[in-house]
């Protein structure tokens, strides 16, 4: 298990399916064994607090994102609301201190959302690196989406992208063929590098 702090309020957890494994989990009890999940979260934390600081003292926002055969990356926001210790707390209440959203897309691509195209814009500038890498823009009931293909990537690289791209926007909550369906296809090929070679 691999953490990175990305800022003061977000944290990147790294876990192989090996790391589950080892506890006794797999990718499918993420949503059906509530006790073993709670149990790694709270194993998350207390780590992140010995290792990097980062303490929470409010509810958390925890994004699981799986990518099909490196494992998962698990974002952990802290939320602005009444401060709480998370250590006080028992199993019952820490189970309503964490709201967890789980992305389980099997398919060799990575969909992310994001607010405004200002967003994306500033996201490029930082993904220099993979220009290369197949994506696709969406504009869909005003938000944005990029569609990438990592299937050709290391998974050291995956998981730079994936902590560029959390960094400005979300794992999407909508399908990409919803988007696809609905929405509006902005760029069809090699989105990223047109972008910043427009608006650079």
């Amino acid at each position: 298990m691999r953490l990175e702090r990305l800022n003061y309020n977000k944290l990147k957890v790294f876990l192989t399916y090996d790391d589950l494994k080892e506890r006794g989990l797999t990718k499918e009890d993420l949503w059906t064994d509530t006790f073993k999940v709670k149990q790694l979260f709270r194993e998350m934390i207390e780590q992140a607090s010995q290792e990097l600081n980062f303490e929470p003292t409010n509810s958390l926002s925890v994004e699981v994102f799986s990518l099909q055969a490196q494992g998962m990356v698990v974002f952990v926001t802290k939320q602005y609301e009444e401060e709480t210790s998370y250590g006080e707390l028992d199993e019952d209440e820490f189970e309503d201190f964490i709201e967890m959203q789980v992305m389980l897309d099997e398919s060799e691509d990575m969909f992310f959302e994001f607010d405004s195209f200002e967003d994306v814009i500033q996201l490029t500038k930082r993904m220099s690196n993979f220009y290369d890498t197949d994506s696709v823009l969406y504009s869909f009931e005003k938000r944005f989406y990029v569609l990438l293909d990592y299937q050709m990537l290391s998974p050291a690289e995956v998981g730079n992208m994936i902590a560029v791209l959390a960094e400005y926007g979300n794992p999407s909550t909508i399908t990409k063929h919803r988007v696809n369906e609905y929405g509006k296809m902005l760029v069809e090929k090699r989105a990223l590098e047109y972008i910043n070679s427009v608006f650079s």
